[in-house]
């Protein structure tokens, strides 16, 4: 082999290699479809700030959201579930999503998964807390790449940066809402719970659930407002064909949708 051909190979490897990393390096930075880490249908007021550390994570909070649940964005793998009590993030929960991305959920009041679980996208991970270096209860939320902190987007759109008035967005989370189905408990403290024909106290009784019974929740929609175990509450969770029971005497881990809408 002369040195012409020598060099003509060489060169031909290194391109080869470069088309290599730069294929690689393109496959790593594709994000995947993140949603809201909260159930579907919740409505979400999301702040960013420039003075935020990291500069593009999110705080999203509401009325009486300590305890509410944080559900995964996406599905992945379970990388961190730390306390690092009154300091930063407090307690919080890194999922692994692979191609070097991930989420982070901070100022957990608890947290429901553990290293190395697989969690599905809508899986709820934990509850919104007030730990860490927080000054108030909210979700301080953030999508990585390689470690670093991303600008936010939720099926596919980017969220709004930054307003230094100090206002925030509401967000409506599409998390899981377009298919599978949610699950609950009747919890009625002993009595029987009436199965109605539609969501209200109007339709008629088509059977009836005793107190414990574990349901399917095919959807949920609107209907007559009920005050039950859980509070007040007008969604109604269809269970079968002709068959709803009202979502205050049904425990969900949520105070919001679990299931597509109806």
């Amino acid at each position: 082999m002369n040195a012409v051909t020598a060099k003509r190979l060489r060169l031909r490897g290194l391109s080869a290699l470069f088309a290599f990393a730069a294929l690689f390096a393109t496959a790593a930075e594709a994000a995947p479809n993140f949603q809201m880490p909260f159930p579907c249908g919740q409505t979400w007021a999301g702040q960013t700030r420039s003075n935020h550390r990291p500069q593009n994570a999110v705080d999203f909070n509401r009325a009486n959201d300590e305890g509410d649940t944080v559900v995964a964005s996406v599905g992945g793998t379970v990388s961190v579930v730390r306390n690092l009590g009154d300091t930063s993030y407090g307690k919080y929960v890194v999922i692994d999503h692979g191609g070097g991305w991930s989420t982070l959920y901070a100022h957990l009041n608890s947290y429901s998964v553990s290293v190395g679980q697989s969690v599905a996208a809508g899986r709820a991970i934990g509850t919104v807390g007030n730990t860490g270096g927080s000054f108030g209860a909210h979700l301080h939320f953030e999508e990585r790449l390689n470690g670093t902190a991303q600008r936010i987007r939720f099926n596919g759109a980017l969220i709004k940066y930054f307003d230094e008035s100090g206002n925030s967005t509401n967000y409506t989370s599409r998390n899981s809402c377009s298919g599978g189905t949610g699950s609950g408990t009747v919890n009625t403290n002993g009595t029987p719970l009436n199965v109605r024909s539609g969501p209200g106290t109007s339709y008629s009784i088509v059977g009836s659930l005793a107190d414990g019974t574990a349901v399917t929740i095919q959807c949920q929609t609107t209907g007559t407002s009920v005050t039950g175990t859980y509070g007040t509450s007008n969604i109604w969770n269809r269970i079968g064909s002709g068959r709803f029971i009202p979502d205050a005497y049904t425990y969900t881990g949520s105070d919001g949708r679990v299931a597509p809408p109806c």
